[in-house]
C-alpha cells in the first residue's frame, strides 16, 4: 500500500493543465502581450529564445518579483540543449579525491583475491551526470519535454596500493523521463512533474552483481533560491535466482527494505553557495531503516566550486546497499543543482 499511497497523487498531477510561466494571471498576460508585440515588431534575426528571454525579464523587473533559481536554469539550458557541441548536466558533476567511510562491504569481495584485506577506508569518489532531449516540438502542452539521461558515480581505492589502486564499485543509471511544468503555484511557486523509468546496476557479475529497476514520478517545487524534489517510486519485480551465480533473476531482493520507496531532496542557494540535504526512508516501524546526505558547495576559482559531501545510513552504493555508513567526502564540484 505504500507504494501505491506515494505514486497516486503525483501520477494524478499530470492531468492538471500545463505551463503557466508565471505563479499569477497578471504576470502570465504581460509576459503574452510582450511575445506577441516583439513577434509583431520584430527586426532582423532576433530568434524566439531572445524574444522570451528578454520578455521573462522585462516582466520580472515590472513586477518587482524574482525567477525561481531552478527556473532560472531550466530557462538556461533551453538555450543550449540543442547544441551538439554542448552537454547538459543533469544531477550533480564533482570530483571527490577524498572521502573516509566508517564500513565498507568486505564479505562482498571474497572472490577478488587480496581485496578483502586491503580495502581502505579512504578512497575517492566522483559522480558524472547528463540528459540529452528527445523532442523539438511539445508532446501533449507547450514546454513538456522527453529526456533521456545517464548517471555514473564511482568509488575509487585511489589509496590502496596493495591492491593497484583499482575502482571498487561503478554504479550506472540510466534513465527516461517526460516532463512538464504545472499550472499549479502554490505560495508563488513554480511546479513541474516527471515521470520517468531508470535502471541502476554495477556493471558487476556473480556474486558481485546488484542492479533494479524502477517506476518512478517526481514533484518539484521551485521558489525563489529554493527547490524541493520528491521522488516516490515503484520497483519492478523480478524472478528469483536460481543460484549466486545466475545470470538473470533479483540480484538483491531485500532492496526495498534498505532504500525504502522516495527520495527527498531540498535545496538552498544563497548567493553563491549551495546547501542540500536528501532524506529516504523505508517507513517501517519494526525494521526502520533510511539515509540522508548533506551537502555544501562553495565558490572557489572561476566556475570550480568547493563541495563538502556527508552520507549517514544505508544504500550510498549498490554494493553497500544493506551496510550502514558514515562518510564524509570533500572536492570539487563542476555542476550544481541551482
Amino acid at each position: 500500500m505504500t507504494k501505491i499511497t506515494l505514486l497516486i497523487p503525483l501520477l494524478c498531477m499530470v492531468c492538471l493543465p500545463a505551463h503557466s510561466q508565471f505563479p499569477d494571471e497578471d504576470r502570465n498576460d504581460a509576459y503574452d502581450s510582450c511575445i506577441l508585440n516583439s513577434v509583431k515588431g520584430q527586426v532582423g534575426d532576433r530568434t524566439l529564445a531572445a524574444v522570451r528571454d528578454y520578455c521573462l525579464e522585462t516582466v520580472n523587473a515590472t513586477s518587482g518579483k524574482k525567477v525561481a533559481a531552478l527556473e532560472e536554469r531550466f530557462k538556461l539550458e533551453e538555450r543550449t540543449e540543442w547544441n551538439r557541441f554542448a552537454i547538459i548536466p543533469h544531477r550533480r558533476n564533482y570530483f571527490l579525491p577524498y572521502t573516509h567511510t566508517s564500513k565498507i562491504n568486505r564479505e562482498a569481495y571474497s572472490s577478488e583475491e587480496g581485496w578483502r584485506g586491503n580495502l581502505r577506508h579512504s578512497e575517492a569518489k566522483l559522480q558524472l551526470s547528463f540528459k540529452i532531449p528527445v523532442n523539438r516540438e511539445f508532446i501533449f502542452v507547450p514546454g513538456d519535454e522527453v529526456n533521456i539521461a545517464f548517471t555514473m558515480k564511482s568509488w575509487w581505492q585511489v589509496y590502496a596500493s596493495a591492491i593497484s589502486r583499482p575502482f571498487r564499485e561503478t554504479n550506472y543509471m540510466p534513465e527516461v523521463f517526460y516532463i512538464t511544468r504545472l499550472d499549479w503555484h502554490p505560495f508563488e511557486s513554480y511546479t513541474r512533474i516527471a515521470v520517468g523509468l531508470s535502471h541502476e546496476s554495477n556493471g558487476r557479475s556473480g556474486e558481485l552483481s546488484r542492479s533494479w529497476n524502477r517506476i518512478y514520478t517526481e514533484f518539484i517545487f521551485d521558489k525563489e533560491n529554493f527547490a524541493l524534489f520528491f521522488r516516490p517510486w515503484y520497483r519492478i519485480p523480478e524472478r528469483e535466482k536460481d543460484g549466486p551465480n545466475d545470470a538473470d533473476g533479483d540480484d538483491n531482493p531485500d532492496i526495498e527494505a534498505y532504500l525504502g520507496h522516495f527520495e527527498l531532496d531540498m535545496v538552498y542557494r544563497e548567493e553563491d553557495h549551495e546547501y542540500s540535504l536528501m532524506m529516504r526512508n523505508n517507513l517501517r516501524t519494526s525494521d526502520n531503516r533510511g539515509a540522508f546526505r548533506l551537502g555544501y558547495s562553495f565558490p572557489l576559482y572561476g566556475r570550480l566550486k568547493g563541495f563538502v559531501h556527508y552520507f549517514q545510513g544505508y544504500g550510498e552504493s549498490l554494493i553497500d546497499y544493506d551496510i550502514s555508513q558514515r562518510r564524509l567526502g570533500v572536492g570539487i564540484l563542476l555542476t550544481d543543482l541551482l
